[in-house]
Parts: C-alpha cells; structure tokens; sequence
C-alpha cells in the first residue's frame, strides 16, 4: 500500500521530469522553434498520408477535419517562431524563408531539424559560457 511520502516523492519526481522535459524542448527560443517545427512536419505526414486517405478512401471526412485543424495551428505557430526570430533573433530572412518553405515540402522538415539541432547546440554553449 502506497503511504502519502510515496505519493508526494511521486509528485515531485512527475513535475521534475515535467519541468526537465519543457526545458529541454521549449527552454530555449531555438529548441522552441526545432520542436513546434517537428511537430508541424509530423502533423503534414498526417494529414497527407493518413487523414487524406480516411477521408477519401475511408468516407472519413472527420480524420482531416481534426488533423487539418491541429496541422493549420502548428503552421501558424512555426509561422510566429520565424517571425519571433527574424525580429528578436536578428536571423536573415532567408533563415526564415528557408525554415518557411521547408514546411511546405513533405519530409523536408526532418531534413532541415539538422540545421535547427547546430542552432540549439550554439545557442545553448553561448548561453553556458
């Protein structure tokens, strides 16, 4: 039977890992933008290669319905990183075009998350020093 220390060791342990895991993937304005820019290139496989389907092979026109909408929100969200960091980060507008376009593409985001990784491994050895 779990005492209350068990319960209250557990919570502190659940909002460590909680706080360890939003810092490592949303601490910095860079790991930010890598991984709202993950999850964008993640939700346009979705839509493409499943909710698409589903709706037109499945008589499913809810799965894009869903999948469009959490897809447009991403879009818009990555969208405001770029300008964030276009304005605030002093990046070049071809930076932002470049981050931009690959959205557009299918798997292209993955293939840019490289550049975006150097970016958070700079940023976070100029914040250490």
């Amino acid at each position: 039977m779990w005492l209350v220390s068990d319960w209250v060791a557990a919570l502190e342990f659940s909002s460590f890992m909680r706080a360890s895991i939003t810092h490592r993937y949303f601490g910095s304005p860079a790991s930010h933008l890598r991984s709202v820019a993950f999850l964008e290139g993640l939700s346009y496989l979705l839509l493409l290669f499943v909710a698409m389907p589903l709706k037109y092979l499945g008589d499913l026109p809810v799965a894009v319905s869903v999948v469009g909408s959490l897809h447009g929100a991403l879009f818009v969200w990555l969208g405001m990183l770029v300008v964030g960091g276009l304005t605030s980060r002093g990046r070049s507008k071809s930076w932002g075009a470049r981050i931009m376009v690959a959205a557009l593409v299918p798997f292209a985001m993955f293939f840019l998350d490289g550049q975006l990784k150097a970016e958070v491994d700079t940023e976070a050895t100029e914040t250490s020093t």
